[in-house]
Formats: C-alpha cells, structure tokens, sequence
C-alpha cells in the first residue's frame, strides 16, 4: 500500500511492483535470497524476472506497439511506392517522394503550409529503409521498452511524444533543406530523460535494499546511455542521417524528464525547484525553437 513517505511520482504514476514490502526484498522465484548487487546478474532484465529490481508494469506495450506499427508502415511505403535503387535510396527502402508524400519532415511544408503533422507524428513512424527501421526499432524493443517498465506508459508516451517533436524542430531550424524521417530523435529524447532521472534522483536515499539496488541499476544504465550518446553522436554525421534530429530530440527529453523525475525527489523544496527549473528550461527549448523555424 501507498505509505506517506512515497514520492509524488508514485503517487501520481502508480509504485513499482515486485518487492514485497517498502524495505523489505522480494524472494526469488526459487524461494532463495536473491544477490543484491547488480553485476551477479547478466543484465538489468534478469533482476526483473528474478523479483529484485522492481518495475511499474509487465511489459512495455506502447514501445511494442509503436515499432509495430513503423515496420508495417515501412512495409506499404515499398509495396505500394516501390523500392528505389540503392543508389537513390542506400538504406534500402522507399523513393525520397514517397517519405514527402506519407508526411516526412519538409520545412517549406511545415512553415508555410501548416502540415503540423509534418513535426510529429508522421516523421517519427517513418523509416528511410530496412536498415534505419532495424537499428530504431531495435533500440526501441530493448532499452526504450525496459524504460516504459520503469516510468509507466503515460511518462514514457509524453517524453517520445516531446522529444519527437523536439528532434524536427530543431531539424527544421538546422538542416531546413531535407526531408528528415525516423524515430531516433525520439528515441534519443529517452536517453535524455534517462539521464535527467540519474540526475534528479542522485542523492536518493539508500536505507533499504530496493533503494540500493535502484542506485546500483541507474549508475549502470548511466553507463549504458553514455555509451549510447557517443555512438549516436558519432552515427550523426554520416551521409542521410539527421544529426539535429538527434540532439533536438536529446535536449527535449532532458528538460521534459525534469519535470516528471523531479517528483521522485523527497525533499519538496528540492523536487519544486527542479520541477521549475524544467518546466522552465522546456519552455524556453521550445519557444525558441518555434520561434527560429518561423524565422527561417
């Protein structure tokens, strides 16, 4: 049950399962006392299935769902506009026109136009090709997926969702002449908002086993979205791929992951001033953002 020492993210969002009770680890499947140190398992999921590390639902169904339906997507842009060469097209997928036509990112569109459509949702279920679509959605299924378990369905929905319209705004401002397709800017927003949760929740503290190893997992995915970050980066720069798209999408899911992580903090004062400084900072990213690609 709910107890008054729960944070306000719990509280709004629903607290993770798995332990038994506040303090108390849960047993493993096997009635035997589960490691409480991370690296004995070979990898974050095995201290789910294991009942260690506690998350807020089964599965990540919006991640599951989303990478359906772009692979399916992917699959009606080749059968009914036809595969280009891989000359026009290297990632081995569609012709330019049919991504314009099925609503990719096209900044004369978008400004003059208003095919607001063109900003999210439309570029995010997009892929250039078999092999864009295989590297997004794998990263999708796997880390994005575990980070639905973790934050629940509603958060993870509004950090994409942000960081999706993040990505293309800035990708209008910096690349305005291409068209931009692709689910990485939001992907990346998750990384963002991954790494704004280590941030918030730094100096948590760590009384009982849950707390501890909830410390243990998120220096560890820290890691793990470093690593991310600086192979993205280096991917960014390779011909067709949007180096803007990624970064926009990364600082949206910063500010936004602020706002909601925020609440994980105890202390209120400490969790009001970062909730502001979020909302803040999301404002300002925005604003400026639209602001510059109406400028344009």
């Amino acid at each position: 049950m709910p107890g008054d020492d729960e944070d306000v993210y719990s509280k709004l969002f629903g607290s993770p399962g798995g332990a038994e009770k506040p303090g108390v680890l849960a047993f493993g499947r096997n009635n035997r006392q589960p490691s409480t140190n991370p690296s004995d398992y070979s990898d974050i999921e095995a201290l789910v299935d294991d009942n260690v590390y506690s998350v807020r639902q089964k599965r990540g169904y919006l991640s599951i769902t989303f990478s359906v339906i772009q692979v399916l997507i992917l699959l009606l842009m080749i059968v009914l506009g036809g595969l280009a060469p891989l000359n026009v097209n290297p990632m081995v997928g569609p012709y330019p026109d049919t991504l314009d036509n099925w609503g990719a990112k096209n900044t004369e569109k978008i400004v003059d136009d208003d095919e607001w459509w063109r900003i999210f949702p439309c570029p995010a279920f997009l892929h250039a090709g078999l092999f864009h679509l295989l590297g997004n959605v794998s990263v999708q299924l796997d880390t994005g997926a575990f980070f639905e378990r973790e934050w629940g369905s509603i958060v993870w929905f509004i950090v994409y969702a942000g960081s999706g319209i993040g990505s293309s705004i800035l990708s209008v401002c910096l690349m305005p002449d291409s068209i931009g397709v692709g689910s990485s800017g939001a992907v990346c927003g998750l990384f963002g908002a991954k790494l704004a949760e280590v941030l918030c929740r730094i100096c948590e503290r760590r009384s009982t086993a849950q707390e501890h190893i909830g410390h243990e997992v998120r220096k560890e995915q820290l890691i793990h979205v470093l690593i991310n970050v600086v192979v993205i980066g280096a991917f960014s720069f390779v011909p067709f791929i949007d180096w803007a798209a990624h970064l926009g999408g990364f600082i949206s899911g910063i500010t936004i992951g602020m706002i909601f992580f925020s609440c994980m903090i105890r202390r209120r004062p400490f969790m009001v001033m970062s909730c502001v400084i979020g909302i803040v900072l999301t404002v300002i990213v925005f604003s400026l953002g639209m602001q510059q690609m109406y400028e344009k």
